[in-house]
C-alpha cells in the first residue's frame, strides 16, 4: 500500500498482548498486516482495541501464511527469563529459560520467521533479566543467532519506562536491521508522566465508593493461614 510516492511500512505484531507495539507503530504511520497471541483474554481486548482478533498459537500458522512485511515486532514471553518467573518455575520443579518447552523456546520460532521472511528490521522486547539469565548464556545465544546466523545488525538496551508511565518498568529492547544503518535509541524526557495525567476526569458512579463505604472502620487483615502462603 502506498501514500503518494512513499510506501507504507508494513509490520506484524507477534505475542501482541493487548496491542502496545501496534499503537506505537500505527502512530508512526505503519500498517499492521498480521497479529498473533495465544491468550484468549488478550485476543478479546486486542479485538476491542483494533477491531480484529489476533491469530492464536503462532505454531499453528504456517510461515508462508504470514503476509510480507517490512518490520517484525514481538514481545516474546518473559516468564521463562524473569526473576519472579524463574523462581516460580523452580519452586514447582519446572524448567525455565530455553528448556521451558511451552514458552522458553519461542525465541527460536521468531528466528525461524525472521529467516523465512527476511524483514528489513525487527524489534524484540523482554525483561531486563534476559541479559543475566543462566549467567548470560541465554542472551549470548540470542545475540549470536540474530547476528552470526541470521546476519542482522543488532542493537540492544535496557530502557526504564518510568519517564513515560508512572511506574518503574525496565525492559530490554533488541532492534535489528538487515542492512547496516545508523541507529540510536531515543532519549526520554527527564520528567516522567504524572499519575494525574492518565486519570479520567469523568468517572461512572459504579467505580466510586459510596459515603457509607468511606465511613467504614479499617479492619486489619487476618493472619490465619499466612504461614501456608
Amino acid at each position: 500500500m502506498e501514500t503518494g510516492a512513499t510506501p507504507v511500512l508494513r509490520f506484524i505484531d507477534l505475542f501482541c498482548g493487548i496491542g502496545g507495539f501496534r499503537i506505537a507503530f500505527e502512530r508512526a504511520g505503519c500498517e499492521c498486516v498480521f497479529s498473533s497471541d495465544w491468550n484468549e483474554k488478550a485476543q478479546e481486548t486486542y479485538e476491542a482495541n483494533f477491531g480484529e482478533r489476533p491469530h492464536g498459537d503462532i505454531y499453528s500458522v504456517p510461515d508462508n501464511a504470514i503476509p510480507p512485511h517490512h518490520i517484525l515486532c514481538a514481545g516474546f514471553p518473559c516468564q521463562p527469563f524473569s526473576i519472579a518467573g524463574v523462581s516460580k518455575k523452580l519452586s514447582l520443579g519446572k524448567k525455565h529459560g530455553f528448556e521451558d518447552k511451552e514458552q522458553g523456546n519461542l525465541f527460536f520460532k521468531l528466528a525461524e520467521l525472521i529467516d523465512h521472511h527476511r524483514p528489513d528490521a525487527f524489534v524484540l522486547e523482554n525483561v531486563k533479566h534476559l541479559q543475566r539469565h543462566d549467567q548470560g548464556r541465554t542472551f549470548r545465544i540470542i545475540h549470536e543467532t540474530l547476528t552470526e546466523h541470521l546476519k542482522y545488525h543488532v542493537h540492544h538496551r535496557v530502557i526504564d519506562a518510568q519517564d513515560v508511565v508512572p511506574q518503574h518498568r525496565e525492559r530490554i529492547f533488541i532492534v535489528g536491521f538487515r542492512e547496516r544503518r545508523a541507529f540510536e535509541f531515543p532519549e526520554f524526557p527527564a520528567e516522567g508522566a504524572q499519575l494525574e495525567t492518565i486519570l479520567d476526569a469523568e468517572v461512572p458512579d459504579k467505580y466510586t465508593l459510596t459515603n457509607q463505604l468511606w465511613n467504614q472502620p479499617v479492619v486489619a487483615c487476618s493472619t490465619v493461614g499466612a504461614e501456608s502462603l
